[in-house]
């Protein structure tokens, strides 16, 4: 059986020699994403923890909208970016199933497309809702095993499968939550693929049919999207 410190530790090499390699850093957050965080309402005197932060492009949305920050992701390079763009914020290196945070510290907390890659789902989600206070939202964003492409054998997943990448059914994903503590008040679609970045990825003789998908993402039922936003808030009583 693999040690979970180990299993950690390869997955933290995947992300600082691979995935971070040639990230890029200071990026504005696309127009999908803000359109996403614009719905969660005013942030101004707000404190809120993105975990599986990355290199803080969520967090920079959230900063200059008032909010304090913080972050934690497994990857040492990703912090470091983070501390230097965020001198004034809080930043961890380390798992998400043990969050280094007090109870009842956050309005929002978010994780954006991370909780799949994580080893223990049910720890990670009990360890948000700790660190949330009462009244807080919860942003998770997760893949899809409906996806209508990945349905019809055309999408295997990203590049993260390499370290880790479990897909499930959104009822999974609910239960999950459900679980946690953590009840689903809205669903969102995820629009990246609508925009010219994505569409005139590879040969560009696939480019109209990636057109094509992009338009049918933004109409297709919930229950076909390739990844979905679950807007939470933590179930009492």
């Amino acid at each position: 059986m693999t040690d979970p410190q180990e299993k950690f530790r390869s997955i933290r090499e995947f992300y600082d020699n691979e995935y971070y390699a040639h990230a890029s850093t200071g990026a504005r957050l696309p127009w999908h994403c803000r359109l996403i965080a614009a719905r969660l309402g005013n942030m101004s005197s707000r404190t809120v923890l993105d975990v599986a932060c990355g290199t803080g492009e969520w967090l920079d949305y959230f900063r200059h909208h008032g909010a304090s920050v913080a972050g934690i992701d497994l990857s040492q390079k990703a912090i470091d970016e983070c501390t230097r763009r965020f001198p004034d914020g809080q930043f961890v290196c380390g798992p998400a199933e043990t969050l280094p945070f007090a109870d009842q510290s956050f309005d929002l907390v978010t994780c954006m497309g991370s909780l799949e890659h994580f080893l223990d789902k049910p720890a990670a989600l009990s360890e948000m809702k700790r660190v949330a206070k009462d009244d807080a939202q919860f942003l998770i964003l997760v893949p899809n095993a409906g996806f209508l492409t990945r349905r019809l054998g055309l999408y295997a997943g990203t590049n993260q499968v390499k370290a880790r990448e479990d897909v499930f059914d959104l009822d999974t994903w609910a239960s999950l939550f459900d679980n946690a503590g953590l009840q689903v008040v809205a669903r969102w679609r995820d629009l990246h693929p609508i925009s010219w970045f994505w569409i005139a990825k590879g040969n560009p003789l696939s480019w109209p049919v990636r057109a094509a998908q992009a338009l049918a993402l933004a109409t297709w039922p919930i229950g076909w999207q390739y990844q979905v936003y679950h807007h939470c808030k933590a179930a009492h009583g």
